[in-house]
């Protein structure tokens, strides 16, 4: 009798397969990894003194492969403060005709967020702009595009949309806007620039919850409040 025989299954092609999509989802995976480096590298080197090369070394590409996703550094540095942003404030509700949340829960939920990021790279960030941004001013321009307007944009809408429901007191929803951020932002800045003095270091945490309470008060109506 003629012995039938089963085809054999191709041990080579599952694995294949599996290495495929490993390599795509390294590659997917590349441009955070390549911004997480360059997060770390600005944040301890300055930007005019960080290195592409350093950037690539910790990301553990090559330098050619850095390029191959962001054109320069500037480029670069302007991803680094897209992710900062994202990062940080991406889950807070955004005001809009459909939703607008109320100042009272708005402003302590955002304090919240500002004061979480003392443990994060982007008190560096910002010190860096401060240190540079005179002779590199294209990255204060990118600060502003990237955060700084999208921020105020954000406080500025939820602000206005509070003094329309009767909640908020008149006055300019952008002034308003700079006075909720700005004693975040003093605080921050002590705590970068002044940490090693020996001075006493503000807690952003209790900063947010005293602030936002001292702020909602002068701000808000009897309605609001």
């Amino acid at each position: 009798m003629k012995k039938t025989t089963e085809p054999k299954q191709d041990s080579m092609q599952l694995p294949a397969k599996g290495a495929a999509q490993g390599r795509r989802r390294r590659k997917d995976a590349r441009p955070s990894e390549i911004i997480d480096a360059a997060l770390e590298v600005f944040a301890e080197h300055g930007f005019g003194a960080a290195r592409v090369e350093e950037v690539a070394r910790r990301a553990g590409v090559s330098k050619g492969t850095v390029f191959v996703y962001f054109a320069n550094k500037e480029e670069l540095f302007r991803a680094v403060a897209r992710s900062i942003l994202a990062t940080h404030l991406s889950l807070l509700p955004a005001p809009s005709a459909e939703f607008a949340p109320p100042l009272a829960e708005f402003v302590p939920a955002l304090l919240r967020k500002v004061a979480a990021t003392a443990g994060s790279q982007a008190p560096a960030m910002v010190r860096l702009l401060i240190a540079e941004g005179s002779r590199f001013p294209d990255l204060a321009q990118v600060w502003h595009d990237e955060v700084v307007s999208k921020v105020l944009a954000l406080v500025t809408r939820a602000i206005e949309q509070g003094q329309q429901r009767g909640e908020v007191r008149a006055g300019d929803p952008l002034l308003y806007a700079m006075s909720i951020i700005g004693p975040m932002l003093a605080g921050t800045l002590f705590r970068e620039v002044l940490g090693n003095t020996g001075a006493r270091m503000p807690d952003l945490h209790e900063l947010a919850v005293q602030h936002a309470g001292v702020v909602l008060k002068g701000m808000l109506t009897e309605t609001g409040g």
